[in-house]
């Protein structure tokens, strides 16, 4: 991660808050000030073309030489949607859900959604013994976080299996949130029956854990071919606004990213691992990123209608209350890199 360089209103941005969002306290709108870009994302694999793209230096290279590319990171959504709105970071790499609520709490104001960068990668699986779902009711399973992506996908569906839950563990299954490096362990103990999880933990309690695959998420989305967002990369409005032509720089450099995954897999897998290493210490197995990348797709398409569902399901699950998303998406610096690239366009609602 390099170093922040001080900007104009550095201040007057960490003291914004959620309250605050509608007044944009984005710093590029602010200032005019586009000589940095500062860009988060998480050390998960899901993230892999934030990853590739900043240590194989294919995001700095498009921003050009007269502008910084700054990095921070982060472990939870919540945590990146209020760098975005404070104004800390101009853009991330984020999963949907997130972007749903920074998208409600701030009535549209704060953000959009400007590509796809992961789709797939999620799951529910269970420990050694329990052979199908109908082994499940009575057990403890556990996701990320409550009302995260995979929590919202667990409640929805085993409500529509007709199963009672709630917040508190209670029901037909008792559902425990906690971290995903605790569910890998809690499962290994068998101190949880199941869980759903993203990759890589997905394939860490199946490979690890010698789990069943008892329910891959791809096939819960036939109205998209299989295909839902896991992770996509977003912009603060202001900024999006302030400096579209770097917003256009770091969308080119993400559209060369995602081909370059796609065209070098056994490489991309060794770059990503390297790069996980350095912001986090910790290197995943090489079976274990291979099992990953496999169970991935990346795109830049943003698979909107998965973004809608997930909106859906996580109001039928009582995790949300109903949201607008008619405008969440800004896509056309996107197309325009798209069909710079020879590639198809990209739609949003």
């Amino acid at each position: 991660m390099t170093a922040r360089r001080p900007r104009p209103l550095a201040t007057a941005a960490a003291a914004c808050t959620l309250a605050l969002v509608a007044t944009a306290c984005g710093t590029g709108s602010a200032t005019g000030e586009t000589d940095t870009l500062t860009l988060g994302y998480f050390p998960n694999i899901t993230h892999a073309p934030a990853l590739v793209g900043v240590e194989n230096g294919i995001l700095a290279d498009a921003l050009g030489a007269d502008v910084e590319l700054d990095t921070q990171t982060f472990n939870a959504g919540p945590d990146a949607i209020n760098a975005l709105f404070a104004g800390e970071i101009d853009a991330t790499f984020i999963g949907p859900n997130p972007a749903i609520n920074g998208w409600s709490e701030s009535s549209g104001t704060a953000l959009h959604i400007i590509a796809g960068s992961t789709s797939r990668g999620a799951g529910l699986v269970a420990r050694p013994g329990i052979e199908s779902v109908d082994d499940l009711e009575g057990t403890t399973i556990s996701t990320p976080q409550l009302g995260n992506t995979q929590d919202v996908a667990l409640r929805w569906w085993a409500q529509q299996r007709g199963w009672e839950f709630d917040t508190e563990g209670g029901g037909d299954i008792s559902i425990v949130p906690q971290g995903n490096s605790e569910i890998v362990q809690a499962f290994l103990t068998e101190e949880i029956d199941a869980a759903w999880v993203p990759e890589p933990h997905l394939s860490r309690l199946l490979i690890e854990g010698e789990g069943n695959l008892l329910v891959d998420e791809a096939d819960e989305w036939a109205d998209t071919d299989g295909e839902y967002v896991t992770t996509h990369l977003i912009v603060n409005q202001d900024f999006l606004e302030a400096a579209p032509d770097l917003v256009a720089k770091l969308l080119s450099g993400h559209v060369e990213t995602v081909a370059w995954i796609n065209d070098n897999s056994e490489d991309a897998q060794t770059v990503a691992n390297d790069h996980l290493e350095k912001i986090s210490g910790d290197r995943l197995d090489d079976a274990i990123v291979a099992s990953a990348f496999e169970n991935l797709s990346f795109t830049t398409d943003p698979v909107a209608e998965s973004l809608r569902g997930s909106a859906e399901h996580a109001e039928a699950v009582g995790l949300l209350e109903p949201v607008d998303l008619e405008g969440i998406y800004a896509l056309d610096l996107l197309n325009e890199e798209l069909e710079k690239a020879g590639q198809e366009p990209v739609s949003g609602f």
